[in-house]
């Protein structure tokens, strides 16, 4: 099971196309979005993928209730922390990190996945991942990244543009 990861998309729809033809090439078995993908207009281009998909609300998403419609199409969005597995490993999702380290050192968790600070993150903490696949959008720091995770390798892959 591979997860594409990816956040902090802001409207920038070549690099959403971009990851999606990626996710789409590496055959990515689930997408997981951490926030701030702003626009609903976006989704149509994360629906090409045809995969389960997981969203979190971020501080710069607008116009909630349209995209809570489009993506329950696909998938679906809630104000996080979520908590949700996948194969057995227990995921929380976010997009503004909270306690981010106390979380991982309290065993709960598998995976713990966040956006918010634009700033890619790949670390583990006794058996927990902590994943921020930075900024699809490159806005902040000229880097657009994202990440593929194997569930079954615990690897992690940054992609970048």
């Amino acid at each position: 099971m591979k997860l594409g990861i990816i956040s902090d998309t802001h409207d920038n729809l070549d690099a959403v196309r971009d990851f999606v033809e990626i996710f789409k090439k590496e055959e990515i078995d689930f997408l997981v979005h951490a926030g701030d993908i702003v626009s609903p207009f976006v989704i149509d281009i994360f629906s090409q993928l045809r995969i389960p998909q997981k969203y979190v609300f971020g501080n710069n998403d607008g116009e909630k209730l349209f995209l809570k419609e489009k993506i329950s199409k696909i998938g679906d969005i809630k104000k996080g922390p979520i908590l949700f597995e996948i194969t057995g490993k227990k995921i929380i999702l976010m997009h503004e990190p909270f306690e981010i380290d106390a979380l991982a050192k309290s065993g709960k968790y598998n995976l713990i996945i966040y956006g918010h600070t634009h700033q890619f993150r790949s670390e583990k903490i006794d058996n927990t991942f902590i994943l921020n696949p930075g900024e699809g959008c490159g806005y902040l720091t000229g880097k657009k990244s994202a990440i593929i995770f194997n569930m079954k390798e615990e690897t992690v892959e940054k992609i970048t543009l």
